[in-house]
């Protein structure tokens, strides 16, 4: 299978289905934010200080190309066999945030991004989850997307925001707070 097909250059490209749309499309938007992220996730499993949670990483970027295979497929088209989301994916990264914030202090403040070079990648991603988050309601209040889509987003990106704080203190990095001039 060649990896150029040709069948873009006119800038439409296919769903899941059949549907030819434009490469701008709301719904193109969304899923190619989310291969995005997965992407960012990527970069933040092969970071060194992440090696424990490798296979947590890895589940997450399979559970984003189950979210892409969700949204690349056309609305009401029920022929095309796609993979699932469940409450369950969502309870996990809720059970992965519980065992972080456990052992990390209590947040008092907003924290500023940064302190190590992979927590700062860690924050990129959590700011692409939020995004992709934002495209995924507009395109449900335009042409529906499945709720569950939506509340794993929100968790990711929870969940990426606890990663950063384990990540910096694992790293014994600074976590600098927010003090706002007033």
């Amino acid at each position: 299978m060649k990896i150029y097909t040709k069948t873009g250059d006119q800038g439409t490209t296919a769903l899941f289905g059949g549907k030819r749309v434009s490469k701008d499309d709301l719904r193109i938007d969304t899923y190619g934010t989310i291969d995005e992220l997965n992407s960012w996730i990527g970069l933040v499993r092969d970071q060194e200080v992440n090696r424990p949670r490798h296979a947590a990483l890895v589940e997450i970027q399979d559970r984003l190309f189950t979210i892409g295979s969700i949204l690349a497929t056309e609305p009401g088209n029920t022929k095309v066999k796609i993979p699932a989301l469940s409450e369950a994916d969502t309870q996990q990264l809720e059970k992965e945030i519980d065992t972080m914030e456990a052992g990390l202090p209590p947040l008092r403040f907003f924290v500023l991004p940064g302190g190590h070079q992979a927590v700062s990648f860690c924050h990129l991603a959590r700011t692409v989850c939020r995004r992709a988050e934002r495209l995924a309601i507009s395109l449900h209040h335009a042409e529906g997307v499945p709720s569950e889509v939506i509340k794993y987003l929100n968790r990711l990106s929870d969940y990426l925001f606890v990663l950063s704080r384990q990540m910096t203190q694992d790293l014994n990095a600074p976590e600098t707070p927010w003090k706002p001039r007033m």
